[in-house]
């Protein structure tokens, strides 16, 4: 099994900064792709934000020049720094990974329970 930790959210003034982390531990052979979703109040969770394990980086059209992801593969994390936050930036962000559980193993995916931010003044 794989747990996935999420931690750095919190109450920031609209274009304020924050830094979420994802923290993954278990029996894994492999970390592939890392991602952050976000769940705004009253709306489905969407995807925000991708890392490979070769570190190209992918993310939704609004967070551009204002996100940026990365990842620690010897500390099996990814992060999500985010700065000049605005209101329609506020929800629960969720962390995301794609494993290998063993060299011959399939694919898994795994969910963390999310932190939540919010973007208010």
């Amino acid at each position: 099994q794989v747990q996935l930790v999420e931690s750095g959210g919190g109450l920031v003034q609209p274009g304020g900064s924050l830094r979420l982390s994802c923290a993954a531990s278990g029996n894994f052979f492999v970390i592939y792709d890392m991602r952050w979703h976000r769940q705004a109040p009253g709306k489905q969770r969407e995807w925000v934000a991708t890392i490979t394990k070769e570190g190209a980086t992918n993310y939704i059209d609004f967070v551009k020049g204002r996100f940026t992801i990365s990842r620690e593969n010897t500390k099996r994390s990814t992060y999500l720094q985010m700065n000049n936050l605005k209101p329609e930036d506020t929800g629960v962000y969720s962390c995301y990974v794609k494993v290998r559980r063993s060299p011959t193993g399939g694919l898994v995916e795994y969910w963390g329970q999310g932190t939540q931010v919010t973007v208010s003044s």
